[in-house]
């Protein structure tokens, strides 16, 4: 059996933080994901070891045992054991009970997409034998995750996703509010033979060109010419919900602030309630001027 380094499946060193992991497996699960590639079946095999390294070293327990092989495995190479001939019978689950909960990644249905080493090493974690079929004497629900990105305005506005899982196709709804990891659950969304499962749509706002997002807050630039910001007048400023009209009183300085209430994000599953909206002002200097309008600028120069 050939053994598996999911370290470097992920790109991540052996010390890496959970979050390091967790960034390196959402990445990569971007990259590869069979939505993106579709038809390229290398990328549908890549897809498939990133989300059988993320199920061993998102697992603290699958972890530790992991590195436990490893560390056996790679002493036993050192110290110039044959190839083939490393004792893998400790290793194998042989009926162990299994440490924690295996989330498939893959949603299209590829109950039997996790490798032999895997099988062999968590074969009965949470209702699996070694072959990789259902233990039916340990069948119970399982969690499967599948990363989603959304824009920001169906953040705002909540939208829909479309699942093909086997031959079933789910819309699932994605509230407004839904924020970079989000969970969105899907109570039973697959069940083959033994097995049961939710999914679990894992969120991903993508940055907006116009917002910048903190929380339920919003934050937009709006410019405004030298005029307005010293005279007074009004701007237009840009909202999820649709423009609005912004007062600008005399005599506003760059960079500041306007606090538009109730603009914002709506919280999360309380549409009623929503952050705020703040337009920062920049004030546009004007690169050329007429002979008469320098005259002016010079005689209020003076004046300081």
């Amino acid at each position: 059996m050939e053994y598996k380094d999911y370290y470097k499946t992920l790109g991540v060193e052996k010390t890496a933080s959970d979050a390091d992991i967790k960034k390196a497996y959402r990445r990569l699960a971007m990259k590869y994901h069979p939505d993106k590639n579709p038809g390229d079946r290398s990328a549908e095999e890549r897809f498939k070891d990133i989300n059988e390294a993320n199920q061993v070293l998102g697992d603290k327990e699958k972890r530790a045992r992991y590195d436990q092989l490893g560390d056996s495995y790679f002493n036993y190479q050192q110290t110039g054991g044959a190839p083939g001939g490393f004792n893998w019978g400790q290793w194998t689950a042989n009926g162990r009970q299994g440490a924690g909960q295996v989330n498939m990644e893959d949603l299209g249905g590829m109950f039997g997409g996790f490798s032999d080493f895997f099988r062999a090493i968590f074969g009965d974690a949470g209702g699996y034998t070694q072959t990789g079929r259902p233990n039916p004497r340990r069948a119970q629900m399982q969690t499967m995750q599948q990363p989603v990105t959304i824009s920001l305005q169906e953040a705002f506005s909540g939208t829909t996703r479309t699942l093909q899982v086997g031959q079933r196709r789910l819309e699932v709804k994605i509230p407004p509010g839904a924020k970079t990891g989000t969970r969105v659950r899907v109570p039973g969304g697959v069940a083959a033979a033994e097995l049961q499962a939710d999914i679990h749509l894992v969120i991903e706002v993508a940055p907006d060109a116009r917002f910048e997002r903190k929380e339920n807050d919003l934050y937009t630039d709006v410019t405004v010419d030298l005029y307005t910001a010293i005279l007074g007048g009004q701007a237009i400023v840009a909202t999820p919900a649709g423009n609005v009209t912004l007062t600008i009183p005399p005599g506003t300085q760059p960079g500041q602030a306007f606090r538009l209430s109730g603009r914002g994000m709506p919280k999360l599953r309380e549409r009623s309630q929503n952050g705020d909206l703040y337009a920062r002002v920049k004030v546009q200097i004007p690169k050329t001027l007429t002979e008469s309008e320098r005259d002016l600028f010079k005689k209020l120069a003076q004046r300081k």
